[in-house]
């Protein structure tokens, strides 16, 4: 079964998601037998790389708030992140455009090492402050999960992988995807935003047991050429 998640960076749902369905991914019995594929998604991308202010500022600007009223729902968020045994820092966060993130994401893809660089991107993000719009600590951050500092800062300083961001963005799109975290579970059923613990186990049971039964054809000849139970048929002569 194939799980598609379209997340951002910088969006504090997208990694308490994360973390709900990994923990909903942990109990559920097949759960060797699931691919998880996470994809680009910007919350803004006509945002700027440097902002002045911190989080609490630019939210409160964004949403015509006191600076107090937003320090009160980033404590909310601090709260809903701890039950997931995550420890965001707001005072830290240096918000940023995240598009060469992303495509940083597609290079470690093409590397086997795309669940590695999304969990550590995340995480430095909301739990040390690191500016992922600076190319140099992005290639810090890949270097840390096996990935080569020379090569990724050559793939940042082209326009390498962009094509597969807006790829991603467009099928968002095309899916009506209006908010992260957005989970497809085997391109049949989606679960929008960080829904609770049940929620994903409930998915994640219903996607399994509705996917389709393999049909196999040709099963109705006689002689099969094959192999099976530790031996392979013997290929018979048949008179001319």
């Amino acid at each position: 079964m194939k799980i598609e998640v379209w997340s951002d960076y910088v969006c504090p749902f997208c990694y308490i998601g994360k973390r709900r369905l990994e923990h909903a991914l942990e109990r559920f019995p097949n759960k060797d037998q699931v691919e998880v594929v996470y994809k680009s998604f910007e919350l803004d991308p006509n945002s700027a790389v440097h902002h002045e202010g911190d989080i609490n500022d630019m939210l409160a600007k964004k949403y015509g708030m006191s600076r107090e009223e937003a320090v009160a729902a980033n404590n909310n968020v601090i709260q809903a992140a701890r039950s997931v045994g995550l420890n965001y820092d707001f005072d830290r966060m240096k918000y940023t455009n995240t598009f060469d993130a992303h495509r940083l994401a597609h290079f470690a893809s093409e590397k086997g090492l795309p669940a590695p660089l999304t969990e550590r991107l995340m995480e430095a993000y909301f739990t040390e402050g690191a500016f992922l719009g600076d190319h140099e600590e992005l290639a810090k951050i890949a270097e840390e999960v096996g990935l080569n500092r020379e090569e990724v800062l050559e793939v940042l300083k082209s326009d390498a992988y962009s094509q597969q961001v807006r790829d991603d963005e467009n099928e968002a799109m095309q899916l009506g995807v209006r908010g992260v975290p957005f989970f497809v579970l085997d391109g049949k059923f989606a679960v929008s935003g960080a829904q609770p613990d049940s929620v994903f186990d409930q998915a994640l049971e219903k996607a399994w047991g509705e996917r389709p039964a393999l049909t196999v054809l040709g099963n109705d000849v006689d002689d099969l050429d094959g192999c099976a139970d530790g031996a392979c048929a013997v290929p018979q002569t048949k008179p001319e």
